[in-house]
């Protein structure tokens, strides 16, 4: 305070808003995360491709599940139940039972085969029809093909069936969706497996992460101590390590998707002769490109999560010299 009683009022400090020094201190640590990685590029890569592989396994299986689920839903056929009905029934009486069967719920669709149908697609079958056109008459009788509402569990199934056997003019009942329910069964295990794998190497890439970070830390560790010195923060010291571990991720997840569609492009030419000798048009079908998309996106929060496990513990909790 001068003689006069007046005050004297000290220089302001301009203050750079806070957005700008955030994006600023992680713009650089962005940049020294880069510069981290390509000053090692064998290391990185190694690193990189080892992850790429341990990502592409469980994609590959997840792969493989989806063309199998896809196939059980092509042949719709596999969840009918074959009626066929008594010798001395004729068309009439086919007819009557296929309206009769029309007006329950658990009936979808009831399709009647006329004898002279079901010789001409048992003739259809290799090595039958020389055998067939021996025959003096058709021995086949009508037949009806039962196909099931969607979401039937499978004891429902077999409680139709079970009625369809009960009925007077049908001699035998053939239910075709025993199969499919092994195939529905074999699927939920191979889900179960496929999960249990991708949280295995899960835990395995946040490891190969934790450790790489880890040892970068300790190489590091004088200009760790100096950053300290001169007041930076915690959060500030870490991370430079975070943006590393998103790095590895990001690049890993690319290899994973590259190895992905190059392994659906080496499988759909077997995929598609293989149908071509079962007269079947089944098309060997890739991921979607959503998923695509969201497995470097994944990966790269997967090392984020390394990257941070292991820097909590390396460079917070162990003094480092």
């Amino acid at each position: 305070m001068s003689a006069a009683g007046e005050k004297i009022s000290a220089p302001r400090v301009r203050r750079r808003p806070r957005l700008r020094v955030w994006r600023e201190q992680h713009a650089w640590c962005c940049k020294a995360s880069l510069r981290a990685l390509g000053a090692r590029p064998f290391g990185t890569a190694l690193t990189v491709i080892v992850l790429g592989f341990a990502l592409t396994l469980p994609l590959a299986f997840y792969l493989l599940l989806s063309n199998v689920q896809r196939l059980a839903g092509t042949v719709s056929e596999s969840q009918s139940i074959n009626v066929f009905l008594k010798p001395t029934a004729n068309a009439r009486a086919a007819d009557a039972l296929a309206s009769q069967l029309r007006t329950r719920a658990e009936i979808a669709q009831v399709t009647v085969k006329s004898p002279a149908q079901g010789l001409s697609d048992l003739a259809a079958v290799q090595g039958f029809g020389d055998a067939l056109h021996a025959l003096p008459d058709n021995p086949l009788p009508y037949a009806l093909v039962v196909q099931p509402q969607n979401g039937l569990t499978r004891t429902q199934i077999d409680a139709l069936a079970a009625e369809l056997r009960a009925l007077p003019l049908i001699d035998l009942v053939q239910d075709n969706g025993t199969w499919r329910s092994r195939l529905d069964a074999l699927i939920v295990l191979g889900r179960r497996i496929t999960a249990l794998l991708a949280a295995l190497l899960a835990i395995a890439a946040l490891g190969v992460v934790g450790n790489t970070v880890r040892l970068d830390i300790r190489a590091r560790a004088d200009e760790i101590a100096v950053q300290r010195l001169v007041g930076a923060s915690a959060s500030f010291v870490r991370r430079p390590y975070l943006y590393e571990g998103i790095w590895y991720g990001l690049a890993a997840g690319v290899i994973a998707v590259a190895l992905l569609l190059a392994l659906e492009m080496g499988l759909a030419p077997p995929v598609r002769a293989l149908a071509a000798s079962y007269t079947q048009q089944i098309a060997f079908g890739g991921l979607s490109a959503a998923v695509l998309i969201l497995v470097p996106l994944a990966a790269a929060l997967l090392g984020w999560v390394g990257a941070f496990l292991a820097s909590t513990r390396y460079l917070f909790r162990a003094p480092l010299s």
